[in-house]
């Protein structure tokens, strides 16, 4: 398991993570980037990579609900129950949708493997998975595929906003 250290004041981290650093400090986080050359795409690739439990890497999930571009943030292992993301929006019935990349690259600024929980392009509802509050730690990608930060659930919770639903497939 290689990976870099690397802070918000390292000159080599790319554009992407540094706009990551710079959104989270915005919001009250200060975050230290790691890189991990073999990539962290997948939940299970972070973990793998990172060394950590699957349940602590933070998936970025972009979909829609009644046509509205939300964030997800996911515990790695879990699939989203679409029907309580409809709910947690206060749409409950509406249809929700996984958007698709050039809608999350225009909403987020990112792509797809590389969405941070925060620092869109846009102010976009957030919703964070309650089974990520059961981790002292947890694992966000920092703007690519190849960068993660560690940050406190709790703390990230402040920091995006998000509000807390049980998202996962019961």
């Amino acid at each position: 398991m290689w990976h870099r250290d690397r802070v918000d004041h390292d000159a080599d981290l790319p554009p992407n993570a540094k706009a990551v650093v710079a959104a989270a400090a915005g919001a009250g986080l200060e975050i230290a980037v790691r890189e991990y050359p073999e990539g962290t795409r997948t939940a299970q690739d972070a973990a793998d990579a990172i060394g950590v439990d699957v349940g602590q890497i933070v998936k970025s999930l972009i979909f829609t609900v009644d046509g509205e571009v939300v964030v997800a943030l996911v515990s790695g292992p879990n699939r989203l129950d679409e029907g309580r993301l409809a709910a947690a929006a206060g749409r409950p019935g509406a249809p929700v949708g996984r958007a698709d990349a050039s809608a999350v690259r225009e909403a987020t600024g990112y792509p797809i493997g590389g969405v941070p929980p925060l620092g869109h392009a846009r102010p976009l509802a957030t919703f964070l998975d309650e089974d990520l509050l059961g981790y002292d730690e947890v694992w966000a990608a920092a703007g690519t595929p190849h960068h993660n930060f560690a940050v406190d659930p709790a703390a990230l919770l402040r920091a995006t906003g998000a509000t807390v639903a049980p998202l996962r497939v019961a």
